[in-house]
């Protein structure tokens, strides 16, 4: 099938694929005319790859992963380099997430000391 038809069915722009084409996650066959050329297992390499940024990987991260990814869900083997970066990744987000909730606390006393100069 050819980009437009992968875009239909997957509901990712050709933009995109080509993209995922040009960061190595989507392979692409060419064809006498140079077009791209994709075999149905693409649809599913699609998914995978949507699934994925979805819980936050990058395609960097994604790329790395692919051998170790199978199925629609996906299902990731448990390769070593699997779990290392899913530990990575997780560990991560904890820091991001106590410097978010950090700044909140931070910009919720400035809220209130503003609001009583206010009142006051």
């Amino acid at each position: 099938m050819r980009i437009g038809e992968l875009s239909r069915r997957t509901g990712v722009n050709p933009h995109q694929l080509r993209y995922y084409e040009a960061q190595g996650l989507l392979v692409p066959d060419r064809g006498d005319n140079g077009y791209r050329e994709y075999g149905d297992d693409a649809v599913l390499t699609v998914a995978q790859i949507r699934k994925l940024l979805d819980a936050g990987l990058s395609t960097q991260e994604i790329g790395y992963l692919q051998p170790c990814v199978a199925g629609a869900a996906p299902d990731l083997t448990p390769c070593p380099e699997t779990l290392d970066l899913l530990r990575a990744r997780i560990a991560g987000l904890d820091e991001q997430i106590d410097t978010l909730v950090r700044s909140r606390q931070t910009l919720r006393e400035y809220l209130v000391a503003t609001e009583q100069r206010l009142a006051g």
